[in-house]
């Protein structure tokens, strides 16, 4: 899903790296995907084998409008998820 703002569509683009689902070791949000290394038991490589019936705190933009919206403009959630994309690539 996408969203509109000031008449330009806007969601977030995802490089397919894998290392958001590579690091869940410290989140209880997805300690059931977890293998027992910090991996999600579902990656397979770089992608996630169950890409089309992923949960929605995998899915950023769904997640957005089930649980943030009430709580944060939809830029600065972009934002941070783009900070923490660069942190878990070693790039800050």
């Amino acid at each position: 899903e996408s969203f509109f703002k000031t008449g330009v569509q806007i969601m977030f683009h995802c490089d397919i790296c894998g290392e958001c689902c590579r690091h869940l070791g410290h989140s209880l949000i997805y300690k059931d995907l977890d293998d027992g290394t910090g991996k999600c038991k579902y990656l397979s490589g770089n992608r996630c084998s169950i890409y089309d019936h992923r949960p929605v705190f995998c899915r950023v933009d769904e997640c957005y409008e089930k649980y943030f919206k009430e709580t944060m403009d939809y830029a600065d959630y972009l934002q941070m998820n783009y900070d923490a994309c660069r942190k878990l690539k070693g790039e800050e």
